[in-house]
């Protein structure tokens, strides 16, 4: 069912002392495979060169900028119409590896981030026993959210979900991969899913993660926030991965360093920051 548009963007600032290029991945992607419209969208860049753009197959929008010596600035604007699903998590079951689709097989496997086999004897003694589909995934967020502290600086690009278990604090990506590995754990494909989020005290990028169940029409990506920050229903989805270092909204080969962000989503007209427990999809594939 579509939404009402909402407005959304970042300021991305660098300085480069030298030759530099920059990959981005900022802009929502498109329907499809994602559950939302570009209704109306601009992007800037200081160098005054246009960027080049593709599109990879799941559908991630990227732009790679070759900038000289001095600041680099992305400006990006858009108006966003999202069109997510909600179901009853009651009928939402799991499936066995033999109907995983052959495209959604690798996200059962362990990857930089998410050491899903060295976390299997942990998932099945902690969530072995309980019902299959959605609400198994959700416990796992439950789990997460009650054992682990939100604490920026607590973790750096080098944790991983291992770290974030032992540890018990990270912030939103870093719960998004014990998430993922808990859930590929327990033999259910999860993947990164990297997006705008309304509500978020300070506004970023945010992080969470979908997992493939069986619904209603078949296998469909339920999206998942060990956070709890934001509105499942409201994220607008910039790409997926196997983890965030798949994903990154920006990647530099080249000296520069970034010296300012600024990230907006606004709420949709009319709504405010609520937790949902109903299944909602905001990806196709």
């Amino acid at each position: 069912m579509a939404r009402p548009p909402r407005s959304l963007g970042c300021t991305l600032d660098y300085q480069a002392s030298g030759p530099s290029t920059f990959v981005f991945a900022v802009r929502p992607s498109e329907d499809p495979p994602a559950r939302q419209k570009i209704l109306r969208e601009s992007l800037t860049l200081s160098t005054g060169q246009p960027g080049e753009e593709w599109r990879s197959v799941d559908g991630i929008r990227w732009l790679r900028v070759l900038a000289p010596a001095g600041l680099v600035q992305l400006r990006y604007e858009a108006e966003v119409q999202g069109e997510p699903v909600v179901h009853d998590p009651a009928g939402i079951t799991e499936m066995p590896v033999q109907q995983v689709p052959q495209e959604a097989l690798h996200f059962l496997l362990p990857s930089r981030y998410c050491e899903s086999d060295r976390l299997t004897g942990f998932a099945q003694a902690q969530f072995g026993g309980l019902a299959q589909g959605h609400s198994r995934v959700a416990a796992v967020c439950d789990y997460i959210y009650q054992r682990t502290a939100y604490q920026r600086g607590s973790t750096d690009v080098r944790t991983t979900a291992l770290d974030v278990l032992t540890d018990a604090a990270g912030v939103c990506r870093d719960f998004a991969h014990l998430g993922i590995a808990l859930t590929r754990a327990l033999g259910i494909p999860a993947r990164f899913l990297a997006a705008y989020a309304p509500h978020l005290q300070p506004p970023d990028f945010h992080a969470i993660f979908e997992a493939l169940l069986m619904g209603p029409e078949g296998p469909c990506w339920y999206v998942f926030d060990a956070t709890r920050q934001t509105a499942l229903d409201g994220v607008a989805r910039i790409a997926v991965g196997q983890d965030a270092s798949q994903v990154a909204f920006c990647s530099i080969w080249g000296n520069a360093q970034a010296t300012g962000m600024k990230v907006r989503c606004d709420p949709e007209p009319g709504t405010t920051k609520e937790w949902t427990t109903a299944a909602v999809s905001v990806s196709r594939g």
